[in-house]
């Protein structure tokens, strides 16, 4: 919050906003995603697309508390919307590399799949998964 209260409004105008769900590729078009399903991530969070664009050097905001308005589950995880400053007052790109909106998306979803906390997640929680269904077949006696 600290950030968004440093940028005055006019500054804002800038700044392009990424829902989650643009990304997410467990969603139709029709639902919101903005880039081909191939290249889309599973269920990305407004963290994760803030910790790879503030890496690549881009100026960003997250909001938490805001929500797509395609999106019915309003649930913790599909809450938040990333601002990022695409374009200088001149109207040219902060970054060259990045000229458009969509090669934004492009990037962050290319990107978030190698981050730390998705490698590691993915190892580990099938481990957990088969321990959890294998604790739960003995439990529950019958009664006569």
């Amino acid at each position: 919050m600290a950030a968004a209260a440093t940028t005055s409004p006019v500054d804002k105008e800038r700044f392009i906003c990424i829902y989650p769900a643009y990304l997410n590729n467990k969603k139709t078009i029709a639902e919101g995603r903005r880039i081909p399903i191939d290249k889309a991530v599973e269920n990305p969070t407004s963290t994760e697309i803030q910790d790879v664009c503030a890496a690549v050097g881009f100026n960003v905001l997250v909001e938490k508390n805001k929500m797509y308005p395609r999106e019915w589950n309003r649930d913790v995880q599909y809450r938040g919307r990333v601002r990022i400053q695409l374009k200088q007052d001149d109207g040219n790109p902060c970054l060259p590399q990045f000229p458009t909106r969509k090669s934004v998306m492009l990037y962050a979803a290319e990107t978030i799949p190698k981050l730390k906390t998705r490698t590691q997640k993915m190892g580990g929680s099938e481990q957990s998964l088969q321990q959890g269904e294998g604790g739960k077949k003995g439990k529950g006696k019958k009664k006569k």
